[in-house]
């Protein structure tokens, strides 16, 4: 089974982005794929409006994504977090898929 790394907005509406996190990993399971999103994990020991705790959670979660096979990308926009994490999955060469906030995929 594919493990995925679930990639969308955490700043800003911290609880509902979480929320929408959550639904984003619904989506991913139902598509028979492992999903593992970090920002819902971490959150939950780490203060994410702490500078030095917001970059151990980055540091973590890119960590993380170094064990997955893919990186999908959720919603419409892209905060400074996603990018560092879309950034090290291109490094990596990981494939990177993008859905909106219908987790419908974008191509193109």
């Amino acid at each position: 089974m594919k493990m995925i790394y679930i990639c969308s907005p955490l700043k800003g509406d911290v609880e509902m982005n979480i929320q929408r996190a959550n639904r984003f990993c619904r989506f991913a399971a139902r598509n028979e794929v492992l999903p593992l999103a970090p920002h819902t994990i971490f959150t939950q020991w780490l203060d994410d409006a702490d500078p030095d705790e917001r970059e151990a959670g980055i540091y973590l979660g890119l960590e993380l994504l170094t064990k997955c096979d893919e990186v999908w990308v959720f919603g419409n926009r892209i905060t400074e977090g996603m990018t560092k994490e879309i950034e090290f999955a291109v490094k990596l060469k990981k494939p990177v898929l993008y859905y909106n906030d219908k987790c419908e995929m974008i191509t193109g």
